[in-house]
């Protein structure tokens, strides 16, 4: 099953990052993957096999920035290839999403992507999620994360990076380096994306 690790904070998320993913191997998987706010910029980077294939790669660039996303996965839309790991960005680069859950509905929302243009990277459903996100933002991420969950059917848990933040339902901590350091880890699936009140927060690019 997989694992979904996020910071925000003081300190290079890095390191936080790739901690939390081993806490989490023990569940089992067979990919994993970061994303790092980077100047401006996301930096992703993801490898099949063990957390330390992905240490292995990691060492050979240089990641810096202190909000960031990460996971490891189990598959199951899709082989357990580097292409199919998470994080998963969408076709404009400005979003990167880690996923738990499957969603139902996700090939008629390919197609309908395809249709538009929107290249596929990946085989998964997820991918179909940072897209749709991408197509609603207009400056407001929380909103687009809204329009893009009502979109999907099936249960999640999920991280979005972006230019905002997100969340419907429960309140979520303040997540702002003004406020105090943030690290999260979310083991399990437990909520459905479409037509229920839950939906996890995201990490704010400041």
């Amino acid at each position: 099953m997989c694992g979904i690790v996020g910071y925000i904070g003081q300190s290079e998320a890095l390191p936080i990052l790739v901690g939390g993913l081993k806490k989490l191997e023990y569940r089992g998987y067979d990919s994993s993957g970061i994303a790092v706010i980077e100047n401006g910029s996301i930096h992703v980077v993801k490898a099949s096999g063990k957390i330390s294939a992905l240490e292995d790669k990691l060492k050979t660039q240089k990641v810096t920035g202190k909000t960031g996303i990460a996971h490891t996965r189990w598959a199951t839309h899709g082989a357990p290839t580097v292409e199919n790991a998470h994080p998963h960005t969408s076709y404009d680069g400005k979003i990167s999403i880690v996923h738990n859950g499957i969603i139902e509905n996700y090939a008629s929302l390919k197609a309908k992507l395809i249709s538009e243009g929107i290249k596929f990277q990946s085989e998964t459903d997820t991918e179909v999620l940072a897209h749709l996100i991408a197509r609603f933002y207009k400056g407001d991420l929380k909103a687009a994360v809204l329009k893009a969950l009502d979109k999907v059917e099936g249960t999640c848990r999920h991280l979005q990076r972006g230019t905002g933040h997100a969340h419907r339902g429960t309140p979520r901590q303040p997540a702002h380096p003004r406020h105090r350091e943030q690290f999260r880890l979310f083991p399990r699936e437990r909520r459905l994306c479409n037509h229920q009140p839950h939906a996890e927060g995201c990490l704010p690019r400041r």
